[in-house]
């Protein structure tokens, strides 16, 4: 069965963020404010009012996020971005070309 985009992006936030704690915060385990992230991206995803027609967040003209967590997802993009390519390149690539 096809993943939705919505399910796509879960999926690829998440397993973002878990890289992020593990490699960058040095968490042998989800710390409890990555696991608050996670969450909160899944329920914004959830909530998206474009749906599965969705752009990439940072391309969106409504910005759903209260500026903390924007803050926080910026920081994990930048760490992780580069290390996509190796770390997970199935998600890069996808995550690359919006598909």
């Amino acid at each position: 069965m096809k993943q939705s985009r919505i399910e796509r992006e879960k999926v690829t936030i998440e397993r973002m963020v878990r890289i992020y704690c593990r490699k960058k915060e040095k968490n042998e385990q989800l710390c409890p404010e990555c696991e608050v992230l996670i969450a909160y991206t899944h329920q914004r995803l959830d909530r998206c009012p474009y749906g599965e027609e969705k752009t990439a967040c940072k391309h969106c003209p409504v910005h759903c996020y209260k500026p903390a967590m924007r803050e926080k997802v910026r920081q994990v993009m930048r760490y992780i971005g580069p290390r996509m390519i190796y770390l997970a390149p199935a998600d890069f690539i996808r995550h690359l070309f919006g598909k």
